[in-house]
């Protein structure tokens, strides 16, 4: 599974540097300002949990149980429902489609997913 969560990762982390790029230079004359900070965040939260999924990757390696496979399954799943709901947002707010802030309820399992992988990995590496 190890190899699995650093392509994974190395994906991930390709897109986000397209993603970071492409709101600093398309979306930024685009969109409203308080849009593009909500784009920005989910970048950024999804950029740092690359380099969480870099090293569950590599913790796997030394320390292979359910608990750091977990990790790895909870820091992708963060990133989708983090930053897939904040994109939504996004967009839905450079549309100017109204009633849809009912998304951003769904932006909170994704960091309640990433506190849970962070929290895998201690007893992960606690296991050995």
């Amino acid at each position: 599974m190890h190899k699995a969560f650093l392509k994974t990762a190395a994906i991930i982390g390709a897109l986000s540097v397209v993603l970071g790029a492409f709101g600093a230079h398309a979306l930024k004359e685009k969109i409203p300002a308080d849009a593009l900070t909500i784009f920005e965040t989910a970048v950024r939260y999804q950029f740092y949990h690359v380099f969480a999924l870099l090293a569950t990757g590599i913790l796997f390696k030394e320390y292979p149980n359910k608990w750091i496979n977990n990790a790895g399954k909870l820091f992708i799943a963060g990133m989708i429902l983090f930053g897939g709901s904040l994109y939504l947002l996004t967009g839905f707010r450079a549309m100017h489609i109204e009633g849809m802030n009912w998304v951003g309820a769904i932006t909170p399992l994704g960091g309640l997913s990433f506190i849970l992988g962070w929290i895998c990995i201690v007893i992960g590496i606690s296991k050995k």
